[in-house]
């Protein structure tokens, strides 16, 4: 269903709004917020607005049927609390009573309360409640929220967010995105709700908040969802008592001009270098130098001639011809007038290693070297990091200890610790590595600058975030949408807990207090989500070596019938769908494994077979078209010794490969420690392959699916 936007009323909103603010008031009136859900098109029940009890009386006679009468009142926003609301109310006395008592409850409520009068309004039935609202994320800025509603929405917060603006089939998608969606496709021979209607009024209530920006939170709850239209029922409006501040955001071009510099730096400048074994400044010059960084290295201290066999500069306008980046080791209460100097001598970033600012609460410290920064044109990565890794140019502009096995994933951490652990992952694992970056208190520089850099970096297919908050959730979308296109974004949020909601309470903006936001708009965004660290670097490692599958047919091949029911349960768990393996595929499969085995999927080859059986059924399973992905599961058997296993596996995918055949392939070992050399291997020659668990190489191709599904090549 095509929205009409050109017959909005933006003029009505805009007087209902310039109305309130000048009254001082925060929340609109029903009367209000029904003139202006009428200005976008948001269907509403019939009603009225009555001053007194004969009014009332009128006004339900007119509608007909039950009505639901309501307190209007700028002072009680609560309509329900006050015992200001009365539902199902039938004939004039009925009508009468109903006015006075909701009258003398308001009273009792808020005496000093401004009454308006009393809402009349058509009785709603029948079909089902839902929630269909706008908060203001401190985040990601305007957001739609979509859920079941009315009082289980307080019960079951069973609901699915988006960023504003949506599109009608994002605004579909909304529907799917809840755990009840079943329920709105119709059960027990119920009749499905129109669908196109409720998309229809989340497409105008998410222009009319981005129209009009000054709208802090919107409720429709409930909206009544029919088979023939949707209406709701009741609105609840309130504006933002100040300006949003719109975030300092830079330009494609402007970002890429300082990353391609950044990263690929024909000159670092080191302040605070030192020739004093164990001091910062010390440690990055050794790893410059050690770590094979060919471009010039320039340190600066006042108080040195020469370090490290390099000439030392008193400051950094000393230093002959153009410095890239600056890369900053002294205490914090020395970095505003390095950063001073950096800005004069026009470096375009400065990488600030030195704690002691807003993560210890020196918040005007912090405030001080952005201000600088901002006026001298220097982009700031840090304070309180590591430093960074990009292994192309050998750079190693960090304390910590060098690292030099190449490749392509880029790794980001807010956290130094969570750096190291990721460092030590890499080197332990030996994944190739094309950048480690550390952002620590994002000052200026965050995720979506890198984002941008690695999205058009030819050494990087991968990208993988450890991120606490994000500063500008917008921007990062915006960043994350243009290279989930083409590159993997894995993203470990941490801080799952929901902070800040408020208990029982139906507000979508209560409800937007859930790391549920994250999780909808982090999926919006195309990213796969990481919920642990040791998923986050897995599915690094993982993604990269996998084939994009070219459909959603998984066949699990096993030689032993517990792993193949643990397997199952990851595959479901991970969103991935079993094949129905069709009467000729059957066939072609039981012609290759023992009576006592079973077709179907999972395949048992059973595990006393020796390594022909296991080359039959894989190879079966790459050659056949209607098959888009293997999952093995090896049993350690005399008969087949793990590297046999491992050896016959690559072998078989190798010779696929080079028939054209790519398809991801994971295995599930289990035996003994001979399993472990056996899963190297496997992993080194293009097979997700882990010892003793089901469940982590079903997690990598699972996340492989995600990102695919994402992308639209499934």
């Amino acid at each position: 269903m095509a929205r009409d936007t050109v017959a909005y009323d933006r003029d009505v909103v805009a007087d209902v709004l310039a109305k309130v603010h000048a009254e001082g008031r925060e929340s609109l009136t029903a009367p209000e917020g029904r003139r202006v859900c009428e200005a976008y098109g948001i269907p509403t029940p019939g009603e009225g607005f009555a001053t007194s009890a004969d009014a009332a009386v009128q006004l339900a006679a007119e509608i007909g049927g039950e009505v639901v009468m309501k307190i209007v009142s700028p002072d009680i926003l609560h309509k329900t609390e006050a015992g200001g609301v009365k539902v199902g109310v039938s004939g004039d006395d009925a009508v009468r009573a109903a006015y006075y008592e909701i009258l003398a409850n308001a009273a009792a409520y808020k005496d000093d309360a401004e009454i308006d009068g009393v809402q009349v309004q058509e009785m709603l039935s029948g079909g089902q409640e839902v929630i269909i609202g706008a908060t203001t994320d401190p985040t990601f800025g305007k957001v739609i929220v979509f859920g079941l509603g009315g009082v289980l929405v307080e019960v079951l917060k069973d609901v699915t967010f988006r960023l504003a603006p949506v599109d009608h089939e994002t605004a579909m998608s909304m529907l799917d995105g809840i755990k009840a969606a079943e329920i709105l496709r119709g059960v027990r021979g119920a009749e499905p709700v129109d669908a196109d209607a409720l998309a229809d009024v989340i497409e105008r209530l998410s222009d009319l908040v981005t129209d009009f920006p000054q709208i802090s939170e919107f409720d429709l709850n409930p909206v009544f969802a029919r088979p023939d239209g949707a209406s709701a029922a009741d609105v609840r409006i309130v504006l933002s008592a100040k300006e949003p501040v719109e975030p300092v955001r830079y330009s494609r071009d402007e970002i890429l001009a300082t990353m391609n510099r950044m990263m690929r730096p024909k000159a670092v400048a080191v302040i605070g270098a030192s020739a004093e074994s164990g001091k910062i400044g010390n440690s990055v010059m050794k790893n410059l130098i050690d770590g094979g960084y060919a471009g010039e290295i320039y340190p600066i201290n006042p108080k040195a001639d020469e370090i490290l066999g390099r000439t030392a500069y008193k400051n950094i306008g000393e230093v002959p011809g153009d410095v890239d980046v600056a890369v900053f080791a002294v205490p914090a209460k020395f970095v505003p007038q390095a950063l001073r100097e950096v800005g004069e001598k026009n470096v375009p970033a400065a990488v600030l290693i030195p704690s002691g600012f807003a993560e210890t609460g020196n918040h005007e410290l912090q405030e001080e070297i952005v201000a600088i920064a901002r006026d001298t044109g220097v982009r700031l990565l840090g304070p309180n990091i590591y430093g960074y890794y990009y292994t192309p140019q050998n750079l190693c502009a960090t304390f910590c200890t060098p690292y030099d096995v190449k490749g392509g994933v880029a790794l980001t951490s807010q956290s130094g610790g969570i750096g190291m652990a990721i460092l030590g992952f890499s080197r332990s694992t030996k994944m190739g590595v094309s950048a480690i970056v550390g952002l620590g208190n994002k000052s200026d520089l965050d995720e979506d600058d890198l984002l941008t850099y690695f999205g058009q970096d030819p050494d990087t297919n991968i990208v993988a975030m450890h991120l606490e908050d994000l500063k500008d959730g917008r921007a990062f979308v915006e960043a994350a949408r243009e290279i989930t296109r083409k590159k993997p974004v894995v993203v470990l949020k941490a801080g799952r807990t929901a902070l800040g909601a408020r208990a029982a309470s139906s507000h979508t903006g209560a409800l937007a207090g859930d790391d549920k936001v994250y999780d909808d708009i982090l999926k919006q965004s195309g990213v796969v989500r990481a919920y642990s660290l040791g998923d986050m670097l897995e599915y690094a490692r993982g993604i990269p070596v996998l084939p994009t599958p070219k459909g959603e047919n998984v066949v699990i091949i096993t030689g032993a019938g517990g792993s193949g029911v643990l397997l199952s349960d990851a595959v479901v768990e991970n969103e991935l769908s079993l094949m129905e393996i069709p009467p000729d595929l059957d066939a072609a499969f039981k012609a290759f494994i023992p009576p006592f085995g079973a077709s179907g999927n999972p395949i048992d080859i059973t595990g006393g077979e020796p390594p022909s059986t296991y080359e039959a059924t894989i190879r079966l399973g790459l050659e056949d078209d209607r098959i888009h992905s293997l999952i093995l599961g090896y049993w350690h058997t005399i008969v087949t010794p793990p590297m046999v296993f491992a050896e016959l596996t690559a072998r078989v995918v190798a010779e696929a490969k080079a028939k054209g055949i790519e398809k991801p392939v994971v295995a599930s070992l289990a035996g003994d420690v001979e399993v472990e050399e056996a899963s190297d291997y496997l992993y080194q020659h293009g097979v997700v392959a882990y010892p003793y668990t089901t469940e982590k190489p079903v997690a990598v191709l699972g996340a492989k699916y995600r990102w695919a599904r994402s992308a639209g090549f499934l």
